[in-house]
């Protein structure tokens, strides 16, 4: 428990370490130079989160990530360091669909929305079509996106069933899918405790999906699709 407890006490105290930083960024007028600055605080921070956590990480696949565009990273949820894995581990800036249960979190929500993250409340038809328009617009502004379809973390690291609604981010931005496979982060921080156990993250990164006028008909069979390629990385 003493790593868990030193892990909490650092994610806490960096909080406030960055508060200063906070109220930079929040006064910041270019708000591309808001987002730069957010993601290089969120570099140092989650890195050391993972350092802390006893975290070592291998990437497969990294050139499988366009570099002169924006894609939606769509990848499966096993742990609560899926966030830091794809901030730290995957190359460029990217904002991320995250659960409207986030903006309870003060500061933390702050921080997100400079990073162009979008809140989504899966039981809010309404709000959800809301939420997918303002993903498209920030793919289409060039920035990439962070997808989980599953919507939860799975408790055993088995996928669970994948939301089809969230890859309209895709079909009616253009941007192409990139599937990215996380395996073994569910040994760090199991579903249920807040206990952090050292682990080897394995990360599978897939050829990217260009989009076509059929996906854009088809989005189900295109969510079956990639989660068939996510399920073939796993391990």
């Amino acid at each position: 428990m003493f790593r868990t407890l030193i892990w909490f006490i650092y994610f806490w105290g960096m909080l406030i370490l960055y508060l200063p930083c906070y109220y930079k960024a929040k006064n910041m007028k270019d708000q591309e130079q808001r987002r730069v600055y957010a993601d290089e605080k969120a570099r140092v921070w989650m890195g050391n989160l993972l350092k802390l956590a006893g975290c070592k990480v291998t990437v497969e696949g990294l050139e499988n990530v366009p570099v002169d565009r924006a894609v939606l990273f769509v990848a499966n949820h096993q742990s609560n360091f899926d966030i830091p894995l794809m901030i730290t581990q995957l190359p460029g800036k990217k904002g991320f669909i995250a659960k409207i249960e986030m903006l309870k979190m003060p500061i933390v929500r702050d921080w997100m929305r400079f990073m162009n993250c979008v809140f989504m409340d899966r039981s809010d038809i309404r709000q959800q079509v809301k939420s997918i328009s303002e993903g498209v617009a920030i793919l289409k502004s060039g920035h990439s996106m962070v997808l989980f379809p599953e919507g939860t973390r799975s408790p055993d690291g088995s996928l669970l069933e994948f939301k089809a609604g969230g890859l309209k981010l895709a079909t009616k931005s253009g941007v192409p899918i990139v599937p990215v496979t996380i395996n073994h982060s569910k040994d760090l921080m199991k579903k249920g405790t807040i206990k952090i156990t050292p682990a080897h993250v394995v990360i599978k990164i897939s050829r990217p999906i260009e989009m076509t006028e059929e996906m854009n008909r088809e989005t189900v069979k295109l969510t079956e699709d990639v989660k068939a390629i996510i399920t073939d990385s796993l391990l």
